[in-house]
């Protein structure tokens, strides 16, 4: 079953096109995008996530990223 958002996709693409232009006016590497990419997400989940459920929903972003990813 697909997963539904409450989010409209053309938010969604908008913000991800601004984050790549950010990155892009940078110059930042895979890996340096990456690794910011990360922070963020370590301090969304420190900052608006309570103590008590931090581990599972990170554990849950990174399974969704593992099955998001194509292996060509």
């Amino acid at each position: 079953m697909p997963i539904t958002s409450k989010y409209s996709n053309k938010k969604v693409e908008q913000i991800i096109d601004d984050m790549f232009d950010v990155l892009e006016k940078h110059d930042a590497s895979a890996e340096l995008a990456l690794m910011i990419v990360g922070n963020i997400a370590t301090n969304i989940i420190n900052a608006d996530v309570p103590s008590s459920q931090r581990k599972a929903i990170a554990e849950k972003f990174a399974q969704a990223l593992q099955s998001s990813i194509k292996e060509d």
